[in-house]
């Protein structure tokens, strides 16, 4: 029995590092770093107004991120029962949040820099965690992960994990629960994420 049981931990540790050899890690890395740089320099460091940073982050959060793979991961089970409208709905819908939302929050790190540490290896296929640090100016640097998924030879992000706090599984968490204790379930939440999005909106 202890021989079987070694033997599937060996399995498992095989089957994990074949899934990591798939990931070209250098260039995943590279990508993330071309994002932040980008992000950086053409929208948080930028002398231009909110709107334009939320066209500029808009473009770039289109470009970077694999919003349809989010937008699945973060409705949960509700996914399989969702109508294609509904689906598309809430895609839209949360990606307009994020981008208002996020190209606000990403002032944060307005005059500091990304410090890329190489790459962790990720439970899923096709996977991996690109390791970065922001100096702060007290404490110790604030640490962000991007969870990059390969395709072919493109790079998408799928989740950024800041100071342990994954942004795809917390938005999981709050939809799900708002689906589940709102009478209009799904239609609801997209009715919730648009009113949120208007509310974000800068005053022109």
């Amino acid at each position: 029995m202890k021989k079987l049981y070694m033997a599937i931990i060996a399995l498992g540790m095989m089957l994990s590092n074949l899934a990591y050899a798939d990931i070209d890690t250098d260039k995943a890395q590279a990508f993330v770093e071309g994002v932040t740089k980008d992000g950086i320099e053409n929208i948080i460091n930028a002398d231009v107004s909110q709107a334009e940073k939320n066209k500029r982050f808009e473009k770039l959060f289109n470009n970077a991120l694999d919003t349809q793979f989010i937008g699945q991961f973060v409705l949960g089970r509700y996914w399989r029962t969702a109508t294609p409208t509904q689906r598309e709905e809430f895609i839209k819908a949360y990606r307009d949040l994020m981008t208002q939302t996020w190209s606000k929050r990403f002032d944060e790190f307005k005059g500091r820099e990304f410090i890329f540490k190489g790459t962790n290896k990720s439970n899923s296929d096709n996977q991996v965690f690109v390791v970065s640090e922001v100096p702060m100016n007290e404490g110790q640097p604030a640490k962000v992960l991007w969870r990059v998924k390969q395709t072919g030879d493109s790079f998408k992000i799928v989740d950024i994990v800041i100071e342990n706090v994954s942004l795809a599984i917390t938005a999981r968490n709050e939809y799900t629960a708002y689906i589940k204790n709102s009478k209009d379930g799904i239609d609801g939440l997209i009715k919730d994420l648009q009113a949120k999005t208007k509310a974000a909106e800068p005053i022109k």
